[in-house]
């Protein structure tokens, strides 16, 4: 059921409300009821009870790092996100908009936040500039080095923000990206912002179902702590799930291979096979863990099949996605089915990352706790 709800503007009000509408490839209605979303989230926001830490969610995708945070007790005061599908499915199930371009956004104007949280995109960076600056004994910052890549729009925020520790989160394939030279730069770069840095591969199959290594790099300010020790000492769950207990009971028919699909998908795994590649489908074992979801998924679901007796296999559903990749059943999917495979196979396992969201506001309240018994001590001794 839907409400109207009518607004008396201004003529130039007006006009730059239809100006953003059209700008954003929106009716006016959408736009309004888009920013009116926006506005009641941060007025919530603005009541929570501030229990834990807050945290800033960028390229936030689908809310799973927002989800891993808030299992913690800590509370979002900002996120951006610039897919529009993305932003249908973060608006249905947190009741905010996020702001959609990270590059057009003033970085002052981001609440002030405890940790940044960031799934950033993977981008090579050009050095032609940095290594002419080396060749003539200048020296380079993370402006110079980063400058164009949207991890540049990260440390512009970090700059001015300063928050008490940061946690973002990429693929595997960070580390060897570009030859190992777009790490280099983020470690060069966060560094330079004088933020003591770990990271660590992770894979999630303890948590759910499926093999899923993901990099996390977790930095402290050492302005405010000096070096951190911090270890990647994962809690893992008494329980290994399996895949079986993930999916659904009845599933529609329209997710079983059709036969030109099925027949395709052999004839190629039997060709690469006669010529001693590994490329193929991957039928799914219903009592261990699935191949790693990813956002090609919706094209034919080759590398996660589920098989049927007496008949093709199928692909996973958009809510066994979900469920693969740890996301309550309470969570709303508004999309298609195309949009909601791309969507859970670029997002991340939330029961792992929960996990280590714990341990980096476990060794924030010790710091914490720390500065303030130092503050105490120098008080008593004044």
């Amino acid at each position: 059921m839907t409400k109207q709800v009518h607004f008396r503007v201004d003529d130039d009000v007006y006009e730059k409300l239809v100006d953003k509408a059209v700008a954003s490839g929106q009716t006016l209605q959408q736009s309004m009821t888009m920013a009116l979303c926006k506005y009641v989230g941060k007025v919530d926001t603005m009541k929570q009870n501030k229990s834990g830490y807050t945290f800033i969610d960028l390229f936030a995708g689908i809310g799973g790092l927002r989800l891993a945070f808030e299992n913690n007790g800590s509370q979002s005061v900002y996120s951006n996100e610039w897919n529009k599908y993305s932003q249908q499915t973060y608006l249905a199930n947190f009741g905010v908009q996020p702001d959609d371009d990270i590059t057009k956004v003033d970085e002052k104007s981001i609440p002030d936040h405890d940790i940044l949280v960031a799934g950033f995109p993977c981008q090579p960076f050009s050095i032609a500039g940095v290594s002419k600056k080396n060749s003539m004994g200048r020296a380079t910052g993370f402006q110079d080095k980063t400058q164009g890549t949207l991890f540049f729009d990260v440390c512009r925020v970090i700059k001015a923000k300063r928050p008490k520790a940061i946690f973002l989160e990429n693929v595997k394939n960070l580390k060897s990206h570009d030859k190992g030279r777009t790490f280099k730069i983020i470690m060069e770069s966060l560094n330079e912002l004088d933020y003591d840095v770990h990271y660590a591969i992770l894979d999630a199959q303890d948590f759910v179902p499926q093999h899923r290594e993901r990099i996390v790099i977790v930095g402290f300010d050492r302005r405010r702590y000096g070096y951190v020790d911090f270890e990647f000492n994962l809690k893992k769950p008494v329980h290994k799930p399996v895949l079986r207990e993930i999916l659904e009971p009845k599933v529609d028919d329209k997710y079983t291979l059709s036969d030109k699909l099925w027949n395709y998908l052999q004839a190629y795994a039997e060709k690469h096979r006669k010529a001693g590649n590994g490329f193929g489908y991957g039928m799914a074992d219903l009592d261990s863990h699935t191949r790693t979801l990813s956002a090609r998924y919706y094209k034919d679901g080759s590398e996660i099949l589920i098989p049927q007796p007496g008949k093709n296999p199928r692909r996973l559903t958009p809510r066994e996605c979900a469920r693969l990749q740890g996301f309550p059943d309470s969570f709303k999917i508004p999309v298609s089915n195309t949009q909601a495979y791309k969507q859970f196979g670029n997002s991340v396992a939330v029961p792992i990352m929960t996990e280590a969201a714990r341990l980096v506001q476990s060794k924030l309240i010790e710091l914490d706790m720390g500065k303030q018994q130092d503050v105490e001590l120098l008080m008593k001794e004044a």
